[in-house]
């Protein structure tokens, strides 16, 4: 019997060091900044949609890969945002509907904009353009990962870990350790990576 276990994707130092937004000239901080952008309206639509976080967070695993084989210059990032949070709630059997999707996204938009916030057309231009970029996103992801989308999130080693340390039932570790995670997800953990608990 064969013992099939997929694992995450695993990228060397020159794929992590050079990303193709860096070949077309974006600063380490602007992408690295765009990526976090990306990954807080990721964040902020799926807690609106009432998706799992275990969807928000391969959403976020997903478009950070996504950005590891495209370049920030060429894509837009609202965009890929919304087709990793759609594909990413299809992985994780949670789907939602394109238009809540393309509504959220929209309000969000507005939101940060400091624009009156006004609910789409349903067959309004808008939401057709939305709808095409949202479509055509996720078909960019699968085609860029090569279909590979499985994403191992660390929730279930953490639960593990609480269970042999004999801590589930702690007053404030579980919540605390569940939530470093959730912040850590967002970003790239590498050698320069500032990131601290």
């Amino acid at each position: 019997m064969s013992n099939l276990s997929l694992q995450n994707a695993i990228l060397t130092y020159e794929q992590l060091e050079v990303t193709p937004s860096r070949k077309d000239g974006i600063s380490e901080d602007l992408e690295e900044n765009l990526r976090k952008f990306g990954c807080e309206f990721i964040q902020s639509a799926g807690i609106l949609l009432r998706l799992p976080q275990v969807a928000m967070a391969t959403a976020q695993v997903l478009f950070q890969r996504f950005f590891y084989s495209a370049s920030l210059r060429k894509v837009s990032i609202r965009d890929i945002g919304m087709g990793a949070l759609f594909l990413a709630s299809k992985v994780q059997e949670s789907p939602c509907k394109i238009r809540d999707l393309i509504n959220v996204y929209n309000y969000l938009i507005r939101q940060y904009r400091k624009l009156p916030i006004e609910p789409l057309e349903y067959f309004g231009s808008t939401f057709y353009e939305m709808k095409d970029a949202l479509v055509i996103a996720e078909l960019q992801i699968l085609k860029k990962l090569g279909f590979n989308v499985h994403v191992q999130l660390p929730y279930g080693l953490m639960v593990n870990y609480l269970r042999v340390l004999e801590l589930t039932e702690h007053d404030t570790i579980p919540q605390k350790a569940w939530g470093y995670l959730n912040d850590a997800i967002p970003f790239n953990l590498t050698r320069k990576s500032t990131f601290a608990f």
